[in-house]
């Protein structure tokens, strides 16, 4: 029994905790680097606040390259309760045996685990991460009746995007005061105008077009728009303009579309973009 325990969890780890060999492309916008790498080191658990698209997961996978560590990534939702996090008893051939969730499995490994925009998870949630996230560092399994002692080499961060808080979505101050927190926010024109070529390969003529176009829909932000185009997205819109698509066609789709499904917010973006190209 407890080696096909034993060997169910060996999978699980081989198969979600992921080694990044090679290096992800990052640019710097700040000491976000250096703080998080002393966090590390001073066994802080980190908290990444910033709009979608602004490049916090890439930063996750940069910084688990550069400290040599595996990462673990888990997209957080409505209906993610403590179990999925920790782990659960699983009926296989006729028998019940452990599974370890996600924060289990980096716990044991000494893996980065990354909770992704941490407030759509449940509540209970925060059952378990704080005991992690504070001088216990321990994950408490009571399904099991085993505690967890978190390595040095572990370590928990999440990220949520408090442009979307609500009474009913907010990081309660007892679990946000448990880390350092890094806000990201959209790179300088300068600086993600080299995002985006590096990104997609685009000449910088189209490229200087795409990031007007961005800053012009995020001035459309709370006016229309619950979030402008980000950088994510004229990344996307790049990458169809270098494939041969009109600049126009790639923006509407991958702008425009992505940001509302309102007719007339739709029309208003493209005419932004018709302004341009």
């Amino acid at each position: 029994m407890r080696s096909k325990i034993s060997q169910l969890q060996t999978k699980a780890l081989n198969t979600e905790a992921r080694i990044i060999e090679k290096e992800p492309y990052y640019e710097s916008v700040g000491d976000e680097i250096a703080l998080f790498e002393s966090a590390y080191q001073c066994l802080i658990p980190v908290l990444l606040k910033g709009p979608t698209g602004c490049g916090k997961t890439r930063f996750m996978e940069y910084m688990a390259w550069r400290l040599k560590r595996p990462l673990i990534t888990v997209s957080c939702h409505d209906d993610l309760t403590a179990s999925d996090l920790v782990g659960r008893y699983l009926i296989t051939n006729n028998e019940t045996v452990w599974v370890d969730g996600p924060l289990a499995r980096a716990v044991r490994v000494g893996a980065i685990c990354y909770l992704d925009e941490v407030v759509e998870a449940r509540k209970d949630t925060t059952v378990v991460i704080h005991p992690l996230a504070d001088d216990r560092r321990i994950l408490s399994m009571e399904k099991r009746g085993e505690l967890l002692q978190a390595p040095r080499e572990f370590l928990l961060a999440m990220s949520y995007n408090p442009g979307y808080q609500s009474v009913l979505k907010e990081l309660k101050q007892s679990t946000r005061q448990r880390f350092i927190a890094i806000d990201f926010n959209y790179p300088d024109s300068a600086l993600e105008k080299k995002i985006v070529m590096a990104e997609a390969g685009i000449d910088a003529g189209n490229a200087d077009k795409l990031i007007k176009l961005a800053h012009m829909t995020r001035n459309l932000k709370d006016n229309g728009l619950d979030e402008g185009a980000s950088t994510r997205l004229l990344v996307h819109a790049a990458k169809l303009i270098k494939r041969g698509i009109a600049p126009r066609t790639a923006c509407h789709g991958a702008i425009a579309e992505a940001l509302s499904d309102d007719p007339e917010m739709l029309r208003a973006v493209d005419e932004l973009t018709s302004s341009l190209f």
